[in-house]
């Protein structure tokens, strides 16, 4: 298995759609398609199972997933340190949640301008890990969402914005003009696999216990809203598809974007992002 081809993988399974996934990829859907099928050969078994909504996983693609990502995980940080080794001069950025973000946009297009030579490396990460990989050494410096445990870490905050609960569009609810926590009770969230960070997983909860299917991804989140009726929270201002719908919460603490970096860390590359961030987000 080439190591570009699981990238392929994991951005289907994480999206569960192939048209979203090549777009991720910055890629046609046709060459997508094929190399997972290929995949699939090559495995033995069936990946995906379509539907008319899109693709769900296979018991024999779960695995696959955990696997891949593991493997990838372990090249980026083999790739890291070679290039450290080499004196290389890069700066790897984890994001996560909307890449397409009027602010990632114009924080790439400064930072670019300012440092034409420094080799930038993106790493798009799921929701298990707020901070994209930065304990673990797989990034620099993460932009991503505040609240989880900043033990170790220096952030800076960027933006914050308001919340709320997406639903089925026919969900009765979804009718409402606002919403507050207490009205959503006695339904099912989604929850993150176990050991993800717990201030993390409180915020996304609504600050109390809650059960429901597990899942990793965006995408993942949005089809338990869609298959299952699951209450998910999102930030307001998102796209969503036309089945879905967002309604405010009036008494939920607003998401922080954030950037943040190893607590210590002098890399006059952060120091310069830092900067260019705190200006980019507040245009």
């Amino acid at each position: 298995m080439e190591l570009r081809t699981l990238r392929y993988f994991v951005a289907v399974a994480e999206e569960l759609h192939f048209g979203r996934a090549a777009t991720r990829l910055h890629m046609s859907q046709p060459p997508l398609s094929r190399a997972i099928k290929q995949l699939g050969a090559d495995v033995g078994a069936l990946l995906f199972a379509r539907s008319p909504v899109g693709v769900t996983l296979t018991p024999v693609g779960r695995v696959l997933l955990d696997e891949a990502r593991a493997l990838l995980d372990h090249a980026d940080r083999v790739r890291a340190r070679v290039s450290a080794a080499a004196g290389v001069a890069t700066l790897t950025v984890g994001i996560l949640g909307d890449g397409t973000d009027p602010g990632v946009s114009r924080l790439a297009a400064a930072y670019r301008r300012r440092h034409p030579g420094i080799d930038i490396r993106i790493r798009d990460t799921d929701l298990t890990d707020p901070t994209c990989g930065l304990r673990a050494g797989l990034v620099d410096v993460a932009l991503t969402r505040a609240p989880f445990d900043e033990t170790t870490l220096t952030m800076r905050a960027l933006r914050t914005d308001p919340v709320g609960v997406v639903l089925r569009a026919d969900d009765p609810p979804a009718r409402c003009d606002r919403l507050r926590l207490a009205e959503l009770s006695d339904r099912r969230w989604f929850q993150f696999p176990q050991g993800t960070d717990p201030i993390w997983q409180s915020y996304w909860n609504g600050g109390r216990p809650r059960e429901g299917p597990v899942v990793r991804a965006v995408q993942e989140c949005l089809q338990a809203v869609l298959w299952n009726g699951t209450v998910g929270l999102a930030s307001l201002g998102n796209e969503l598809p036309a089945e879905l719908a967002v309604v405010p919460l009036t008494d939920m603490a607003p998401s922080r974007v954030v950037a943040v970096w190893n607590e210590g860390d002098t890399n006059p590359l952060i120091r310069s992002f830092i900067e260019i961030a705190t200006a980019a987000y507040r245009n």
